[in-house]
């Protein structure tokens, strides 16, 4: 019996663990800059801060040849770094983010959050 306590708690402790490192780990952080496309709040049963930056420069799509530009669609857990997008459409943006390896349905629809606005122009 004590062996059978011990593999379930061990297998807990794995399962906690990889949902961790799926959901909470960040597995890269940076600054992505370029012009706010849009800042929306959408969502069936949890409403998110979603958005999207159109980045400076343009590349070869390699199935049609022509030019498309970048785009950075990311989520924003907090109310007051939304407000400060929505407001500023259209603008500037150097925004912080996080990327985490999943999607979590409370937290957003991508796995970058953008946790803090580095610079507005």
């Amino acid at each position: 019996m004590k062996y059978v306590w011990m593999s379930l708690i061990a297998i807990l402790l794995v399962l906690a663990g990889v949902f961790y490192y799926r959901y909470y780990f960040v597995f890269g952080e940076g600054v992505k800059s370029g012009v706010l496309n849009y800042a929306v709040k959408k969502g069936n049963i949890f409403k998110t801060y979603e958005g999207k930056l159109i980045q400076q420069g343009f590349g070869a799509n390699p199935r049609t040849g022509n030019l498309t530009s970048y785009e950075f669609e990311f989520s924003v857990e907090d109310e007051a770094i939304f407000k400060q997008l929505e407001i500023n459409n259209g603008k500037t943006f150097d925004l912080h983010y996080k990327e985490y390896h999943g999607v979590l349905p409370w937290r957003g629809n991508t796995t970058y959050i953008v946790d803090r606005v580095v610079n507005m122009k």
